[in-house]
């Protein structure tokens, strides 16, 4: 023994506890780059990791072993240096080590990071004065939303498993009446994406990777092309350089695309935004939610109201009209404490990657806290006055009439209650939608709804500096009941008219409809309906049609998803007394149907028999079906071509399961014309 003793110190290997670590770091299903099957080694700080040394000879006292944690570019930015003795400290780093192994010669260390490190990639390397140095292989430090001290502790369970380790879900689309989920797969965990994050975050440095709040907004910034960043946003209808935005349904895709080939991928609209958003966030362990945001407002101007411009016939002057309302609009929340703002500001963050307006350099939004967004304190970072108008604007609707040679502005309607409509996530624990309105904002048109705005608006007094307002005594209200069309048929609207007085009157009503983008976008006008009618009660329904050929052949001139949009102004004949309301409706479709086992086995075949039949009158063109699960070998597509109108089809798809478990199997049908449909089937895959 004592000859051996004498030997020089010399470290033959250094190695993590892989699957110990995972288990009680809840990072079991991060996979590596190389290899599928094996597990990285991803660690959740503030919290112990066990390590094993492998030496030449035992150790001793003297030998002065260094365990250094080396970061950054190339690793040449030394975080903390620890002595290999019983026990020690260094900023915030605690290690423990065990009884060494007489027969092994292996030395087990218990190491536990502070709870506010900087998060990244890291090395190990095992240092001695005089003896030959040994680096450990590359692993990941993550947020721990299981850590208390943690700045992104989440202290229920659920919560967790949702936010933070759930890697499928839905992102909310359509509008405020007929909202439509659209499965999404996050899929945090899988190759390449832990990758991808931290290799959009080497611009900061190392003090600001221990804030959540500088990296979940950094990464915001990185998910944006326009910033050097992921996605590139493209709303022209024209995508014959890349996908379609509707095409996407994963994460997965457009991470691992842009890590491997480090270019931009093409194209995102604002829920693959938030898609691959709330993947990033949760791959790096900050607690993260898609949320939709129902009749969102765009207000260029910045004044906390969204203004309409109509001409007479109802139709949107586009050279006055700047600002927008987006039938949906998606973003992402972020949980974490803001210590760099006033108490009462911990919890969820808006964080939004749409390239829509520019925050200190940069086109990116947030984080903002959902409580100061409630409150109207729009002056807290970050970006919280524009996140506000987005979801609790008041709309205002101008009527422009020529007046001796000079257009007149009157304002027609004042809408405090139509932006920031059923705001949306995945419910914790259920594939159901909640609604999270309340979290945002007070009730609309409550007295602390009202306070907010006139908070956030800077005004001291109700209805100071408001502009002037129709009569609040105006004897008719307009409302529509419809809110979708059936692909194929006529659009009908029905109007409910309602009066303070039961005297006839005659009505003349003008609807301008056009075919548009989700984001207000007009892309073909249909037409305007005119009708005057005589009503006699007090609540009285009028019905205006327009012909299915008015839409039907201009579904597929751009590769979007299109909605029916229009404003309807109505006007008591012989008075000036005028109102407005807007209307929308969305396309609806009959699914397709599919047959499939509800079980299966890992490397064998799953057969899909998918059916569709053709309702429209005319053919459906481009047609193009796919499948695709976490935990399946390969996501097949197939090319459909054309289907005549009455027709039908019937074809086999396959799939290998490659994990166990319940496997949520999802199949999709999308078309110029019908742009997607979509079914789910949930598979259990045994050995």
């Amino acid at each position: 023994m004592d000859t051996e003793n004498k030997k020089e110190l010399n470290f033959i290997h250094v190695w993590f506890k892989t699957k110990k670590n995972a288990q009680a770091h809840h990072t079991s299903n991060y996979k590596d780059s190389n290899n599928e099957k094996e597990t990285i080694d991803v660690l959740r700080r503030g919290q112990a990791f066990t390590l094993f040394l492998k030496t030449n000879r035992h150790l001793q006292n003297q030998d002065h072993v260094r365990l250094q944690f080396l970061s950054g570019l190339d690793y040449s930015y030394m975080v903390v240096e620890l002595s290999l003795v019983p026990s020690s400290s260094s900023q915030g780093w605690h290690l423990k080590r065990i009884k060494q192994s007489d027969a092994k010669r292996e030395v087990k260390i218990i190491i536990t990071s502070p709870p506010d490190a900087m998060v990244g990639k890291y090395k190990l390397c095992m240092k001695r004065d005089g003896s030959r140095s040994i680096m450990s292989k590359e692993f990941f430090i993550i947020f721990n939303p299981w850590c208390a001290e943690d700045t992104v502790f989440m202290p229920n369970e659920e919560d967790r498993a949702e936010h933070v380790l759930n890697d499928t879900g839905y992102i909310y689309m359509g509008f405020a009446k007929q909202i439509k989920e659209k499965p999404w797969t996050f899929g945090q965990f899988e190759k390449h994406i832990l990758h991808c994050c931290f290799s959009l975050l080497t611009h900061l440095q190392p003090r600001e990777l221990q804030s959540p709040v500088l990296v979940s907004r950094s990464i915001c910034t990185m998910m944006c092309a326009v910033n050097n960043g992921v996605l590139v946003g493209n709303w022209s209808g024209d995508y014959s350089n890349g996908t379609a935005p509707y095409v996407w349904t994963s994460s997965v895709p457009i991470l691992q695309q842009h890590y491997v080939t480090g270019l931009p991928v093409c194209f995102g609209q604002c829920w693959v935004f938030s898609g691959i958003l709330t993947t990033a966030l949760r791959a790096v362990g900050i607690p993260a939610r898609s949320v939709t945001n129902f009749e969102s407002a765009h207000d260029t101007g910045k004044n906390l109201t969204v203004d309409i411009y109509l001409d007479d016939s109802g139709q949107t002057i586009g050279d006055l009209t700047k600002d927008s309302v987006w039938n949906f609009h998606v973003w992402a929340d972020a949980w974490m404490k803001r210590p760099d703002l006033p108490q009462g500001n911990d919890g969820w963050q808006v964080l939004d990657s749409t390239p829509q307006e520019i925050s200190d350099g940069g086109f990116r939004a947030g984080p903002a806290p959902l409580s100061a967004i409630r409150q109207g304190n729009v002056l807290l970072k970050y970006d919280t006055k524009f996140i506000f108008t987005e979801v609790n604007g008041d709309k205002l609707i101008w009527l422009v009439k020529q007046d001796q040679g000079r257009d007149k502005n009157t304002l027609i309607a004042v809408e405090t209650m139509s932006i920031g409509k059923n705001i949306s996530t995945k419910m914790v624990g259920q594939n159901r939608r909640q609604d999270i309105t309340s979290e945002y904002k007070y009730p609309e048109g409550s007295p602390e709804e009202r306070k907010a705005m006139e908070r956030a608006s800077g005004r001291l007094h109700p209805g100071e500096d408001q502009p002037g307002s129709p009569s609040t005594d105006s004897s008719l209200r307009v409302s529509v009941i419809e809110c979708s069309v059936e692909i194929g048929h006529p659009i009908i609207l029905t109007l409910v008219l309602e009066r303070k007085t039961a005297t006839p009157q005659t009505v003349n009503i003008s609807c301008y409809l056009n075919l548009q983008t989700y984001t207000g976008k007009k892309k073909k006008g249909l037409g305007i309906i005119r009708k005057s009618q005589k009503i006699t009660n007090q609540e009285s329904q009028v019905t205006l049609t327009m012909d299915t050929n008015s839409y039907i052949h201009n579904l597929g001139m751009v590769d979007d998803e299109l909605v029916i949009k229009g404003f309807i102004i109505t006007e008591i004949a012989g008075s000036r007394e005028r109102v407005a309301t807007e209307v929308t409706l969305c396309f609806l479709y009959q699914g397709f149907h599919i047959e499939m086992p509800s079980t299966g086995k890992v490397h064998q075949e799953l057969l899909l028999i998918c059916k569709l039949k053709n309702t429209l009158p005319i053919p459906l063109t481009n047609m193009r079906f796919s499948v695709e699960s976490l935990g399946i070998v390969t996501t097949e597509s197939l090319d459909q071509g054309t289907l005549p109108p009455g027709q039908s089809l019937q074809f086999e798809m396959r799939c290998i399961p490659m994990r166990t478990g319940p496997r949520k199997i999802i199949v999709r049908f999308t078309s110029r014309e019908v742009k997607e449909v979509h079914v789910e089937k949930m598979v259990l895959i045994t050995d």
